[in-house]
């Protein structure tokens, strides 16, 4: 669901016309519906109501779907945590006034500067992906006499069924710990004095719009629970990280709450607090880059559409990768880039100088490029 419609041949974004706020602020911009935002985020919070052992689940947002310091307050405000993977995503959430205590530190390569400067802060974990980096953690906590909270990540080999550069849940990938290494990890780790085992985490990718690789995971992490307690670890927090999957044009991504029914039964059995941590899902269809048509320049058997949005907001990028082949190809930006085909070659007339906006719709890897007047709405 989104709030971006057409009135009249004219896009606008929950009843405010797109070309008053580009009349306004200029090209290019970005405009993002908060209502699309807060709606997703609830429809998440909703779907997985008791889950938890003892408090709803603390759903923390991805920081880096969307940085924007407008969006992380929304956010804050409507009481979500945050999950960061740096410093400086850290810190835009602490500015917008986010609680330490609900914020977790992803990522596979913290640094020392980081892993301090969130130690400092007293977030709530931190998302421990190999040994070194939890021996490094343990070293730098000691230094500055603080005990550092930390959720092993976990990979438990399991087919997220979705693009290869996105499946983070097979054990060849560079995330997380197989299970069988996991528990020689948090037995060890139990030893350190200055970490404090406090959880599991596992997220096997995105972009997953199936229920049946969540309900695989769900199953061995519930097997994997009772092994570990064997060994004297008691796991507070369970992090089912996220990779919910969201409409494109195929609509193939089931609902949250199809999900949640899943594997609701397996989260309650195992009694942890429960946190989840969406990106693509709050914001991918929520916002539109409008960018301004410069020229159209010809060369050879090919049309180009220069734009005042380059490779600066990585347009063209998006763009080139995914765009369907009857769609518009490779709106150049200020470099002039090249693509594989011209703007205008389906037959359709180049924009006229009077019609010279496009709008394209920025998810996580992906666009839909909506030409404003001239050639209608296509999707991609």
């Amino acid at each position: 669901m989104d709030y971006f419609s057409y009135l009249r041949g004219e896009l606008r974004v929950e009843d405010v016309s797109i070309q008053d706020i580009v009349d306004k602020h200029g090209t290019p911009a970005y405009v993002y519906s908060g209502r699309t935002i807060l709606e997703h985020y609830r429809k998440l919070r909703d779907a997985f109501a008791g889950a938890g052992a003892t408090q709803a689940p603390l759903i923390c947002y991805s920081v880096k779907a969307n940085s924007n310091l407008s969006i992380l307050k929304l956010m804050k405000d409507e009481g979500s945590g945050f999950d960061v993977v740096s410093g400086g995503e850290l810190y835009r959430a602490l500015k917008v006034g986010a609680d330490p205590k609900k914020i977790v530190f992803a990522g596979v390569g913290k640094n020392d500067e980081e892993i301090t400067y969130a130690l400092e802060q007293g977030i709530l974990l931190f998302n421990v992906e190999s040994e070194e980096e939890l021996a490094n953690i343990d070293r730098i906590a000691g230094k500055i006499g603080k005990k550092a909270p930390i959720a092993l990540r976990v990979n438990p080999d399991v087919d997220p069924q979705t693009h290869t550069y996105i499946s983070t849940g097979k054990k060849e990938t560079k995330f997380g710990v197989d299970l069988i290494r996991a528990k020689r990890i948090l037995q060890s780790a139990l030893e350190l004095k200055n970490i404090a085992v406090s959880g599991l985490h596992v997220h096997i990718g995105s972009q997953i719009t199936k229920v049946d690789p969540y309900v695989e995971t769900m199953q061995r992490i519930s097997a994997f629970l009772p092994e570990i307690a064997k060994l004297g670890v008691k796991i507070e927090w369970l992090d089912i990280g996220g990779g919910f999957g969201i409409w494109y044009k195929d609509k193939l991504a089931r609902p949250a709450k199809e999900i949640a029914a899943s594997i609701l039964p397996m989260l309650q059995k195992m009694g942890c607090k429960v946190l989840l941590e969406p990106g693509r899902f709050i914001v991918g269809n929520a916002g539109v880059l409008v960018t301004r048509v410069l020229y159209v320049k010809e060369s050879g058997d090919k049309k180009f559409v220069i734009c005042d949005a380059g490779m600066g907001v990585r347009v063209c990028d998006v763009v080139e990768l995914q765009l369907a082949p009857e769609a518009l190809r490779d709106p150049g930006g200020r470099e002039g880039r090249e693509g594989r085909d011209g703007a205008g070659n389906d037959g359709r007339p180049a924009p006229e100088r009077k019609n010279r906006f496009f709008f394209v719709d920025i998810g996580l890897g992906t666009a839909r490029i909506r030409r404003f007047h001239s050639w209608g709405e296509l999707t991609c």
